[in-house]
């Protein structure tokens, strides 16, 4: 399988064609960072430019090793060796490492590549992990593309190697759908925009004339549904990457907003309001036919379906303010679940079903936090003047959210701005955009 040149057909296609390099698959792997653990001691790997004949050299190379390096240290578990203290080179790919000269540099992991073009004008780009302290080869992959894949490629290894030494699946070959913010405080534009999750291959995907909310992508990675004011009526609409084509979901007499799709992609959950209380509905996509799930005179928000589609997690002020609860996908069994002080908003089921993040308000203060299902082991990751709108990598690893700082005394500043966190608390970064940047949402894997 190659990849296509179409961002729909990248996003279903298994990102090359995979070619199995004589992988080492020893009984015991001797090296592995344990991530169960809080704080973890990044890991020293040296990854070496990519050599080979490729058609842009050695440039080539080194960008993809260099995107590869960005990928594994942002992560907050590896710690890539300065090349400048390479003792080896490693033109020879077929050759095994000198192990002793990467040991003395303090490198327990080695990566290095080559780039080679094939007869049907595409690259072919192949990797070694190993294993410095064993002395053996822990994977060898190769990938086809044509040559403007790369940087793809490049997340692709990134996510190998993670998956390898970690032994969860990576993130690193995913997209963020956001909020652009641009203007005054009064007079604020607001734009969908995308971009690979390392900040590159940004665009705009709206023109910022309609106000537009809450992106979230669909399970194939190829459709978002948004929330937008168009016409100063607030409704959900689906919006196609690759076509650029938008159309509602559904034509309510009231406002409808929050909207998620569920993890088969063939519903989308959101909240309908009428006459001042809000409650959660689901629409089928293939029949367009709807269904409300709360019957409450409060404000039921935010829905959020577990990953197993068993259950709902949502917000609700029935109980004077807001607070988490969860339901079965019929609307029964309706339970609270949060219980600490201050408010609970914006939960979001982690892909693997194992916590629930959200929002907190207390004390005048925002954090973002993370809970079982249950309602049990609450942590809080991160705080600030507003920080709100978790969203999942897609490995339950990391979460990305928007912090905002405040305003001066003249309304000035108050930039928004978008952070990742690991969900031990640790490695909290900001991801550079061009400009302010709202309501992240994390895409799957693209493969």
């Amino acid at each position: 399988m190659t990849f296509q040149q179409t961002p729909r057909r990248l996003a279903q296609a298994a990102a090359a064609a995979l070619a199995v390099l004589a992988v080492v698959a020893p009984a015991r792997a001797e090296l592995q960072i344990d991530i169960t653990r809080g704080q973890v001691e990044p890991l020293p790997i040296a990854i070496v430019d990519f050599t080979g004949d490729a058609p842009s050299g050695g440039e080539l190379g080194r960008n993809v090793a260099e995107v590869i390096t960005s990928d594994l240290r942002n992560s907050g578990l590896f710690k890539p060796v300065d090349p400048e203290a390479f003792i080896q080179s490693t033109d020879a790919f077929n050759v095994q490492p000198r192990f002793a000269d990467w040991r003395v540099i303090g490198a327990q992991a080695l990566v290095h590549g080559r780039m080679q073009n094939t007869q049907d004008g595409r690259v072919r780009v192949e990797f070694r992990l190993w294993d410095v302290v064993a002395e053996q080869q822990m994977k060898g992959l190769a990938y086809s593309t044509v040559e403007r894949n790369w940087r793809r490629i490049a997340h692709i290894i990134a996510d190998d190697i993670y998956e390898r030494l970690t032994g969860e699946r990576g993130y690193f070959d995913t997209r963020i759908v956001y909020v652009a913010e641009s203007g005054a405080r009064n007079r604020r534009v607001k734009r969908l925009a995308i971009m690979d999750q390392d900040g590159a291959n940004h665009r705009f995907l709206t023109d910022g004339r309609n106000l537009v909310l809450t992106p979230r992508f669909s399970p194939a990675a190829d459709m978002i549904t948004f929330l937008s004011y168009q016409d100063d009526r607030p409704r959900v609409y689906l919006f196609n990457i690759d076509t650029g084509r938008q159309e509602l979901v559904g034509d309510f007499p009231s406002m409808t907003f929050a909207p998620r799709f569920s993890p088969d992609g063939n519903k989308v959950l959101m909240s309908l309001a009428d006459k001042g209380n809000s409650d959660v509905h689901v629409m089928d996509l293939r029949t367009r036919q709807s269904r409300r799930l709360t019957n409450s005179p409060a404000i039921d928000v935010s829905p959020s379906f577990a990953p197993d589609e068993e259950a709902i997690v949502f917000n609700s002020d029935r109980s004077g303010r807001q607070q988490l609860y969860v339901m079965k996908p019929d609307g029964s069994d309706q339970r609270r679940i949060s219980f600490g002080n201050g408010s609970y908003a914006t939960p979001v089921w982690s892909p693997r079903g194992d916590y629930i993040a959200f929002t907190k308000i207390e004390g005048g203060q925002f954090f973002i936090g993370i809970m079982r299902p249950d309602g049990s082991g609450e942590r809080l990751l991160a705080d600030g003047y507003r920080v709100e709108g978790p969203t999942w990598a897609p490995n339950g690893r990391v979460l990305m959210f928007f912090r905002q700082s405040r305003f001066d005394a003249q309304g000035g500043s108050g930039s928004v701005r978008l952070y990742s966190v690991d969900i031990t608390g640790y490695n909290e970064r900001q991801i550079d955009t061009p400009m302010d940047a709202s309501d992240p949402a994390w895409s799957p894997l693209l493969r």
